[in-house]
């Protein structure tokens, strides 16, 4: 059947890729059967290492690529292939190829003890090399990443809204609760470095996904996955709440009414920010929002030092104590906490694009310490300045009538508006992918489930309307699954003949220890949620 060129942009296989995929193999096939025995061998682990590449979700690699500003392998952000797409690509909608899509035929499923160890390619490296000349100027996913790259997509990936929350994370647990960010920060630190030795089990595997799929089959992969999705699209709902929030801060007189309807300040910037980022949600490549929202790492920071200047130099100053514990609200605090350090999905993505995959453990470490510092700086300058009156955002604390307070809400207003895209669209391509490329109606569905997610986001951020509470609650339920529960379940389920009993008995410790903090973070963020609505 026949397609347009922007009927083909937005779903992710077209017949003549699949043609071309098909004739690459037979190649490939007829240049190798010099030994029955051989050939046999190599199409076993052809067909094994394919499974990770074909496997639901296939646009995983390269959606999260963008989301964690990874396009470019050039120092800084700005990458020549992907400068050259600009003019093009962005406003024509034109389709970037899906990495995953494609199969791994060049290395077997399995480590060789006897050859050096492996060092971690980009997806696109599996091809053949008459494949690599025909998509690699498409691409900008690379393994040539240097260490300070990787930090910084590493810092923009962990510092994100969580830092808001942190002073309202000290509200509810109080000053020991502190303790709680950095026991936090050192097990996820221990479980990224578990998900590297996942990656280096297995020369064909790239991402989380992947890992789920050697640990526990095809249903681990879907589980892994699903996870992963459901964590991206609330965070997008947050950024809703958030942009309604802040907004209404800044024009608390602002409403709107239409007919029988009245849409009141949070509500209807809730309405105005889903249709503003909604033409950036129907877009296919979005190589320049992720170069923006690389400067995530630039807006943090200069939130960071807002408070800090209004804290130090403005009028505002220090004037509470705080409360040492609070048990009561303690349980919240554990989620805020954990929500902090939501990147393991983006991990095995920096990984796997370094030019120097041994430098990884210097590259977590950095920026966990660079990230846990933040957290805790802001923590303890947000509760000290306005204590128990803190909100769930510090920024709808500062004074409005000083710059820096102004500073520091746009800037946390206006930061949303390129992450949102880069946040949901992974799970929009996850949803295109069920879609029969052959289809001739899949750009209208591609556009109808994009709007969707986008419009569900507003109304879920508009049931439940609780910034920290639903950070508590992701923290809680989602992000301790990703980052203490599944690394070390993984690790044991693929490395199993080769770990400690050292290595065993600390796996089970974090299983553990996220598994009792999942429930009962998740358990006390449902229960106030639940008590808000119905009070």
């Amino acid at each position: 059947m026949n397609h347009s060129a922007s009927d083909q942009s937005l779903y992710l296989e077209s017949e003549e890729e699949e043609d071309e995929r098909k004739n690459l193999s037979e190649e490939e096939d007829d240049g190798s059967v010099s030994d029955t025995s051989d050939a046999y061998n190599q199409n076993h682990h052809q067909s094994k290492a394919s499974s990770y590449s074909t496997a639901w979700p296939k646009s995983y690699r390269q959606s999260i690529d963008l989301y964690g500003s990874l396009p470019s392998p050039s120092p800084g952000f700005l990458g020549n292939s992907s400068m050259s797409r600009f003019g093009s690509s962005f406003m024509s909608l034109t389709r970037r190829h899906t990495p995953e899509s494609l199969p791994a035929v060049t290395k077997p499923l399995l480590v060789d003890e006897e050859a050096p160890k492996r060092k971690q390619r980009s997806s696109h490296s599996l091809l053949p090399s008459k494949a690599s000349s025909m998509v690699s100027h498409e691409m900008a996913i690379s393994n040539d990443s240097s260490f300070g790259q990787a930090v910084l997509n590493g810092v923009n990936v962990l510092c994100g809204v969580g830092i808001l929350s942190t002073p309202y994370a000290v509200k509810e647990g109080g000053w020991l609760g502190l303790l709680i960010l950095f026991a936090f920060g050192i097990l996820c630190f221990y479980t990224g470095l578990l998900l590297r030795y996942c990656l280096d089990s297995h020369p064909d595997l790239q991402t989380y996904p992947d890992i789920g799929h050697a640990a526990f089959g095809t249903t681990g992969r879907i589980l892994v996955s699903i996870i992963l999705y459901l964590e991206l699209y609330a965070m997008s709902v947050e950024y809703i709440i958030l942009e309604s929030d802040n907004l209404s801060s800044l024009f608390p007189n602002a409403a709107l009414s239409i007919g029988g309807f009245h849409l009141d300040a949070p509500h209807l910037f809730a309405l105005l920010t889903t249709l503003a980022v909604l033409p950036t949600v129907w877009l296919r490549d979005l190589s320049i929002l992720s170069y923006i929202s690389a400067g995530g790492v630039i807006a943090s920071v200069l939130v960071v030092m807002c408070l800090f200047w209004i804290g130090l130099v403005d009028e505002v100053g220090i004037h509470s104590k705080g409360t040492p514990l609070n048990l009561a609200t303690l349980p919240v605090s554990v989620g805020l906490y954990g929500y902090c350090y939501s990147g393991h999905g983006v991990f095995p993505n920096i990984y796997t694009s370094m030019a120097k995959p041994s430098q990884f453990p210097a590259v977590l470490l950095t920026c966990f310490g660079i990230c846990t510092l933040m957290y805790a700086g802001v923590a303890v300058m947000g509760y000290s300045m306005f204590g128990e009156s803190i909100e769930s955002q510090f920024t709808l604390n500062l004074p409005q009538n000083l710059v820096a307070s102004k500073i520091a809400l746009w800037t946390t207003v206006v930061n949303p508006f390129t992450k949102y895209a880069l946040t949901l669209s992974p799970v929009a391509m996850s949803l295109e992918e069920l879609i029969p490329s052959n289809h001739g109606k899949s750009r209208f569905y591609a556009i109808a489930i994009r709007s969707a997610l986008a419009f569900s986001t507003l109304l879920v951020g508009l049931a439940i309307p609780f910034f920290g509470l639903v950070m508590s609650l992701i923290g809680s339920f989602l992000t301790m699954l990703i980052t203490l529960i599944l690394p070390p379940a993984c690790f044991l389920s693929i490395l199993r003949t080769k770990v400690t009993p050292t290595q065993v008995t600390i796996c089970i410790l974090i299983i553990t220890v996220g598994a009792v903090c999942s429930a009962i973070g998740t358990y006390s963020a449902l229960s106030k949620i639940i008590e808000k609505l119905y009070t």
